[in-house]
């Protein structure tokens, strides 16, 4: 298969070093990746096998129950079989130790995912006493069941192919497998065969892996991380990496980075990022404004949120990354300009205050994932704050110099009015629009710098702790890693909440 793409040009000659050079930034960066906690520990991923082990075992137990509820011949019974294939970034060995776990469980023909999954197999989970949290997401492009096993949280969606029994080593590439399946299944599946194509395509696996975490680290840093939100997700990172690999088959790790970001910082969209040449067909305009295509061929287009203002977003961080790393074999180079943080404070002279708020953590979860998918994400930064009710606020930058009141107002109505007459099948929250100046700002907020190492990776905002903020922390099932709201200590009744008015 050929690489696709085209534009791409490779080291500009200012770069052109010596071997020794790179290797030597190469391992300054790799231990960078070391002091963030970007790499698990050797019992941390004995953890996870041992996880999606105990996982492939319940699915199979599964599936045996429903092929004997369909009462199936005895001899189906035994030959059927259900498979675990892990993608994501554990699919791609680029997890961290806080990572969550997506893996695709694939059945047979008569395992459907309205009623044996989502009902039979939410129940089989349910009974394990491993298993906490389970809750099953049935609206997404890509229906789920999400839960924690062990303390670590699981995304395990459904593909049915039409087959008795489905290999552990099932092949998703071969076209056997993949006939007559359903809308549903396909989605399911693409996420891991984008991944398997990835790795069959890079040169050196483990240096894309290594790029890949630097590269993600970048943008969770810079604040365009999260295609909920309008950003690059983890399959558009992984795409871009790959990309960049596939040109430089003998490169160092400083290299590869510094690499990325030239050919990212001129990449002139919407020119679509094609891994496999054979796989793009010329005719029609491919969609959105960054077409990043899947690699497995069809000619599907990764699934993407960016708007205008989120485009312009990245791009200006793509050519940030790409002037920092004009210096990068310079003595006085440090990688850690290249991670900094986001400036959100003195970017910004005025933010949006959004307050949501409801009845109980799961509605909440699912009003926060409501709100995320009807409104133009600018950049995100997030606010703790100790309140009775679950609530989570968030203040978006604003690039405006008059603010009238009035109109914040009329898009807070006009916002409900959207979810009232939409799609929406949970219990509507409540949500508070204001504006706010930069100067207004809660005293008690800062930009959350100091928690960069390990699992701080993502730009966010935060309250300092204090003694009448000492709650224990509640995190949105749809958005890992995402503080929802703060679950309230029987001893700290009487504690004030902070809020911003």
């Amino acid at each position: 298969m050929k690489r696709g793409g085209g534009l791409y040009k490779g080291l500009p000659p200012y770069m052109a070093v010596t071997k020794e050079e790179e290797e030597e930034c190469s391992v300054s960066l790799r231990q960078l990746m070391v002091n963030e906690g970007l790499i698990p520990s050797p019992e941390d991923d004995k953890k996870r096998r041992i996880i999606i082990h105990k996982l492939q075992k319940i699915v199979v137990r599964w599936v045996k129950t429903v092929a004997w509820k369909r009462r199936l011949p005895q001899h189906h019974i035994t030959s059927t079989n259900a498979t675990l294939i892990p993608y994501g970034s554990y699919g791609l060995g680029v997890h961290g130790s806080d990572s969550d776990i997506d893996a695709l469980c694939i059945g047979p023909f008569f395992a459907t995912i309205s009623e044996d999954f989502f009902i039979d197999l939410r129940d089989l989970l349910k009974s394990r006493a491993e298993v906490s949290e389970v809750h099953c997401v049935k609206d997404a492009k890509v229906p789920l069941i999400r839960f924690k096993f062990d303390g670590i949280l699981i995304d395990l969606p459904y593909a049915q192919l039409r087959v008795l029994s489905i290999p552990n080593n099932v092949d998703v590439l071969n076209p056997f497998f993949l006939r007559d399946i359903d809308e549903t299944s396909w989605r399911s599946l693409s996420g891991v065969r984008a991944n398997q194509c990835i790795l069959q395509i890079v040169p050196s696996v483990e240096l894309f892996q290594s790029l890949l975490r630097c590269v993600k680290l970048w943008a969770k840093r810079r604040g365009v991380y999260g295609n909920l939100n309008g950003f690059l997700g983890g399959v558009h990172m992984a795409i871009l990496a790959a990309f960049v690999c596939g040109y430089e088959p003998n490169a160092t790790l400083s290299s590869l980075v510094a690499s990325f970001f030239n050919t990212f910082a001129y990449w002139q969209w919407p020119t679509p990022v094609v891994l496999l040449r054979d796989a793009y067909a010329a005719a029609g305009s491919p969609p959105g404004l960054m077409p990043i295509q899947l690699p497995c061929g069809g000619r599907q287009y990764c699934n993407s949120n960016v708007t205008r203002s989120t485009f312009y977003k990245i791009m200006s961080e793509f050519l940030r990354g790409h002037h920092l790393m004009k210096d990068y074999l310079k003595p006085s180079f440090n990688w850690k300009s290249l991670f900094e943080p986001y400036p959100y404070a003195t970017t910004y002279a005025w933010f949006v205050k959004i307050h949501l708020s409801a009845s109980n953590q799961e509605d909440l979860s699912d009003w926060i994932e409501e709100v995320f998918g009807l409104c133009d994400p600018n950049p995100t930064e997030h606010v703790e704050i100790c309140e009775k009710q679950p609530n989570i606020v968030y203040y978006w930058g604003l690039h405006l110099i008059n603010i009238n009141v009035s109109d914040i107002e009329s898009v807070e109505t006009d916002f409900l009015k959207n979810v009232n007459s939409g799609s929406f099948k949970g219990l509507v929250g409540g949500i508070q629009l204001s504006v706010v100046q930069a100067s207004q700002l809660p005293k008690d907020v800062e930009c959350d710098r100091s928690n960069t190492s390990k699992k701080g990776t993502r730009t966010c905002w935060r309250v300092r702790e204090d003694k009448q903020c000492n709650n224990t922390p509640v995190y949105s099932r749809h958005l890992p890693g995402y503080v929802v709201g703060f679950e309230k200590m029987k001893n700290n009744r009487d504690a004030e909440s902070t809020d911003v008015k």
